[in-house]
């Protein structure tokens, strides 16, 4: 079942000229091959598509953001209008943030609610336009799961912030223009309280960046070192020592734009297929195994009830509401369904998932899917890390939606230098 928003004649309105516009941009034969569930014309209209190109393609439209005030290249609209973009785009099998996820999903929306004029007319429509790639600088070797004792060190220099530290597990930071940096500018009150928000240009001379070989063989994540690093006062968002205000809403978007409402919501690649039940069915070559059986059937239920959670969560924010604690909720169970499913589907290929041969241009194909199978089941690991731990994200589950009481944080109004790291 697909969990959509319900059409108003406005909303199918609305849904229509979007549709049409998605018609008049996409490669000839695209539309006609996914309204015929032909994967071997959908195959042959997305060749030479670029995701990338894409991404400048929709971001100098007002359909990038529908909720970003329209001189900034939103349409200033309603909750609606983003969840049927959203939905079109998935439906019409296109990434709904492309590479920039980070721009437009975190960096974007922190800057609406508390950046300047200036950093809003200056850097939101080169975010949305994929011009400009953006990375998040939060968390620290020592400083994960309580990102508040952070270390990395911000000192007033006149018009200047002078920046020493590092960051750890930055996604695409190599690729990024900017990054939202979150670093200590009062070491002698509370590790919250001495916090403040900076926008950083990744070229700028004290910054380096060494990327981080993953067990997939790929290099997604980096650490990135700060020495001596100078960063404009212009560049600070909102007031100093304020930052873990700002950055709980950089985190509450995250949690969003990674949990996500489908599976395939922001997918680069793949058929005409838009169901993640259907696109599992496809790779097991026996469903007669009683044990297959069973995998599948925990897959098909979890997936509704993930794709249902997700959608209460949406309808909250068609109602006006900001993103809070839900969205821990649908990342956490977006991850571990994404692992269960990553290693059922690998146990469904057998001895064909761990070892293909690669010389014959006959099993190519096969050996693309099991290739492919291993490469999920290994980039899977990072699910439950990445954004928030599951461990944490439950303990935040337990105490704003339960009503449970906080676990002890004993240096919590202990000024930071007197805490023990």
């Amino acid at each position: 079942m697909r969990w959509r928003v319900e059409d108003t004649p406005e909303r199918a309105a609305f849904r229509g000229e979007f549709k049409a516009w998605l018609e008049s941009v996409l490669p000839p034969g695209w539309v006609e091959a996914l309204d015929a569930e032909d994967d071997e014309a959908f195959a042959a209209a997305r060749d030479g598509f670029n995701p990338f190109a894409w991404t400048g393609v929709i971001g100098r439209t007002a359909y990038a953001a529908p909720l970003w005030p329209k001189e900034y290249g939103g349409l200033s609209g309603e909750p609606w209008m983003q969840q049927i973009v959203r939905e079109e785009l998935s439906d019409h099998r296109l990434p709904v943030f492309g590479i920039n996820l980070l721009g437009v999903g975190l960096a974007g929306p922190t800057i609406i609610a508390h950046g300047s004029a200036q950093q809003k007319s200056r850097y939101l429509p080169k975010i949305l336009s994929g011009e400009e790639i953006w990375c998040q600088l939060f968390s620290e070797p020592g400083s994960g799961s309580d990102l508040a004792s952070l270390a990395t060190r911000a000192v007033r220099d006149g018009d200047e912030w002078i920046v020493n530290g590092e960051k750890v597990w930055t996604s695409i930071a190599q690729f990024s223009t900017f990054g939202m940096l979150l670093a200590r500018t009062d070491p002698d009150v509370s590790k919250h309280d001495g916090l403040s928000y900076f926008i950083v240009d990744m070229h700028s001379p004290g910054i380096e960046i060494r990327p981080l070989r993953q067990i997939t063989g790929s290099a997604d994540f980096s650490e990135v070192f700060f020495t001596e690093l100078r960063v404009p006062d212009a560049n600070r968002i909102g007031e100093a020592g304020e930052g873990w205000r700002y950055a709980r809403t950089t985190l509450m978007n995250e949690r969003v734009a990674l949990s996500g409402l489908s599976i395939d919501a922001v997918s680069l690649t793949g058929g005409v297929r838009r169901d993640a039940w259907e696109a599992a069915l496809e790779q097991v070559p026996d469903r007669r195994d009683p044990l297959v059986r069973q995998d599948l059937a925990l897959i098909y239920s979890r997936q509704e009830a993930k794709e249902i959670t997700a959608f209460r969560a949406s309808a909250a924010r068609l109602a006006g509401q900001v993103p809070g604690a839900e969205g821990g909720i649908s990342k956490v169970f977006n991850a571990e369904l994404n692992q269960y499913r990553s290693n059922a589907l690998l146990d469904a290929g057998g001895l064909a998932s761990i070892a293909w041969p690669i010389e014959s241009v006959a099993v190519a194909a096969g050996a693309a899917a099991a290739q492919g199978r291993a490469q999920s089941l290994l980039r899977a690991r990072a699910n439950t890390i990445e954004g928030g731990t599951s461990e944490v994200l439950r303990n935040q589950i337990a105490e704003r939606v339960l009503g449970l009481p906080r676990d002890p944080d004993v240096d919590r109004d202990v000024p930071w230098s007197h805490s023990r790291r």
